[in-house]
Formats: C-alpha cells, structure tokens, sequence
C-alpha cells in the first residue's frame, strides 16, 4: 500500500547559480539562431569559472551567424554571453560580464546526426536522439505542479525581484532554496523545514541576510505554514559572500530535476537548455508535460505521469505510456489513444502543435521549465490547457 503521510523535499537554484548561468547562455544560443532561422539546429553547451566561460557545440545556422564556410561568428556570440551575464547582474570581481574571457568552441552539426533527422522523400523528421522523456502534473498547486518545487520556486523569484529592483542591494545573483512539506492523505498541510541559501555583500552579517529573506519566504507560504524557529534555515554555513561562477564552476544542463519536478516524478536524464526544439529531450519533455496537465485540469485524473521515447532519425514515439497512479476516471489505454489523436506526438508534429520553432528559451533557463504561465509570444506554450474540452467530451465531466 502507497504511504499517504510523509515528507518529501524539493530544491530549486537561482538565476545566478554557476549552471543556471550556464543554462542561461546555452539558452540565449539557441534563441539567437531561431530568430535568424526558425529550422537552425544547435546543440550548446556551457562551462563557467572564475572570469571565464566556455562555450562549446554543434550548429547547422543561418547568416549572419554562420557563414557559407561553416564558420560561427564568435564576435556575435560572445557579445550574446556577455548580455545574459550582465541581465543576472554579475559585476564582481571574480566573475564580471565584461572582464570575463569568453572561448567559443561551436562548429557545424554532423551529417550523420543530420542524415537521421532531417525529413527526405516520404521520411518524416525523425528524433534528434534516442531517449525517454517523462510529463507530470498534480492538483496539490494552481499551476498543477508539486507544491515543495512550486514554493522553492518563489521564495527564490522572489528574492531575485527584490535584488533586480534595487530594494534589496546586499543580495547577490547566487541562491539555493529547499522546501520540505509535510503530506497528509497525499496533501501538503505545512512546511517543516525551509533553507535559504543566498549571495550577499560582505557588508551585511548572517543576522541581516536573516532578516531580508524571512519576509519573501513568510509571503509565498500558505498563512500558518512557516516552520519553527529552530528548523528555518538562513545561510546554514554563516557567510556567503564569494559565489556564483567563482565559488563554484557552472555546466549547462546539471540541474535537470530543478527544472522539471523536483523530485516528484521520474525523469528520462536528458537536459533541455542549449538543444534546439528538434532535439526531443527538450520538445518531448514539453510535450508530455503538456499532456500530463490537460488530463488533470480535465480532472480526469489528481495526478498523471507520462513517459514518451523514441529513437534516433526515427519520427514516431516508440511508446506513450500514461499513469494516473491508481485514481484515474479514464481507462489509461483509452486515455492514450485519445492523447495520441489529438496530438501529433512525432518531433514536427510537437514543434508545430505547440510552436516551438522561436526564440522563447532563455526565459525557462531559470525558475524552472513547467508550471508557468503561457505567454503571447508562445513562450510556455507547453503549459496551455486547451485540450481540456476535447477530454471532457471524450470522457464526461467530472
């Protein structure tokens, strides 16, 4: 028998921690390429340390950022890195956005991978790799996403919001957060323990830090949740004042369960920043949590996880596998086959069915990739609810 009365813990990282730096970059990469070509193909990774990143990876681009020879333009790709580090407000003197070195390693993409990807004759675009992508969605917060990640979430939002706008100067871009909720018949009723972890000026102490975090956290916890004294974490170790890249060396793509469920629901391993929308680590990812939401906000299920694979160069999903956790009110093979109908689940047929094709990625590198909300220019898309009628009238309302 399922526990239905425990613990669980989910952790998130702020914009300015070292990989989110990186997811950053990787992200804006990515960006830049849609918004020349809409079909460019990249493939970026990231490295951050002390006053120097590298960028690295596989490109198939437009002008201006490639040239006729294959060559990337790094002045153009430089100046894009630089930017993301200036936006997150890096201007120390371990990691500065205009001191920083900047190498760039991008070259062309492989014509093997190409080969398998690219739709010819009567092939279809296949995957740009094989793997397992899962979606999830639950009814514990208004976004439909697992409460301990929603919370974690926030509190660093918003500390992130009081730095930007200038009333909380003493903070530093780098922060961590960790929220533990105590479940009852599967539902979140308190918060435990809550730690904060987060950057600051050497001319503020532990107490101070203190004092500036408690209101942000106090703000984005139900009325009556805040834990005790004794189990509300402020900087545990005492002082936090050398972060970010310089504290601690950054990769894209190392905070992959932050970006998705905290935790909460299991995840195929594959990373989403720096992979353009034909990668199906990134669009099928978004597509099962796309999926994974509609069945709950149908309240055909309280929660539902969904698990897509595929293989290499090949265009159809080798198996769509859906779970209501044993409280569903729709048969799950039925349930399947209607997803399947509405929704072309081959990598063009995601990318065209939620619009993936543009430069809307840099703004999910941080915060995390699910539970947003749906923007007019198509950012999130992954996070609509429109499917909803189409499920109640293959189902009934519940």
């Amino acid at each position: 028998m399922a526990k239905t009365d425990y613990l669980f813990t989910s952790e998130s990282v702020a914009e300015g921690h070292p990989d989110k730096v990186c997811d950053r970059i990787s992200d804006a990469v990515v960006d830049a390429f849609l918004t020349f070509d809409p079909e460019a193909r990249v493939a970026c990774e990231t490295l951050c340390t002390t006053n120097r990143i590298v960028i690295a990876g596989e490109v198939r681009g437009p002008l201006p950022l490639v040239d006729k020879d294959g060559h990337v333009d790094t002045a153009r790709i430089e100046g894009i890195a630089r930017a993301c580090v200036k936006e997150i407000g890096y201007e120390q003197d371990g990691f500065h956005w205009k001191n920083a070195a900047v190498d760039i390693y991008l070259h062309g993409q492989s014509q093997d991978i190409a080969r398998g990807v690219d739709a010819a004759g009567n092939k279809d675009e296949g995957a740009g790799d094989q793997g397992i992508m899962f979606g999830y969605a639950c009814t514990e917060t208004e976004t439909l996403m697992p409460a301990p990640l929603f919370y974690a979430h926030a509190i660093l939002r918003s500390l992130a919001e009081a730095r930007h706008s200038g009333s909380e100067p003493f903070l530093g871009p780098d922060a961590k957060s960790q929220v533990t909720l105590q479940y009852v018949k599967n539902q979140p009723v308190r918060a435990t323990s809550v730690v904060v972890s987060t950057q600051h000026s050497e001319k503020i102490g532990q107490d101070e830090v203190r004092r500036i975090v408690r209101p942000h956290v106090e703000r984005v916890l139900p009325k009556g949740w805040m834990p005790p004294e004794a189990e509300f974490y402020v900087n545990p170790t005492g002082r936090f004042v050398i972060g970010g890249p310089d504290g601690d060396t950054g990769l894209t793509g190392r905070k992959i369960i932050v970006d998705t469920y905290g935790g909460a629901a299991p995840h195929g391993g594959g990373a989403f920043s720096g992979k353009d929308p034909t990668k199906v680590d990134r669009s099928a990812a978004y597509a099962a949590r796309y999926l994974a939401k509609n069945v709950v906000a149908a309240r055909l299920a309280e929660r539902c996880t969904i698990q897509l694979s595929y293989a290499i160069g090949v265009s159809k999903p080798l198996s769509v596998y859906i779970d209501t956790h044993g409280a569903g009110r729709a048969d799950e093979e039925r349930l399947s086959r209607v997803l399947q109908e509405l929704v072309n689940l081959s990598p063009r047929g995601i990318r065209e069915h939620l619009g993936l094709n543009r430069p809307i990625y840099a703004r999910t590198a941080a915060y995390g990739h699910f539970g947003r909300a749906p923007e007019p220019d198509g950012g999130f898309s992954w996070e609509r609810t429109d499917l909803v009628p189409a499920l109640r009238s293959a189902f009934g309302s519940f």
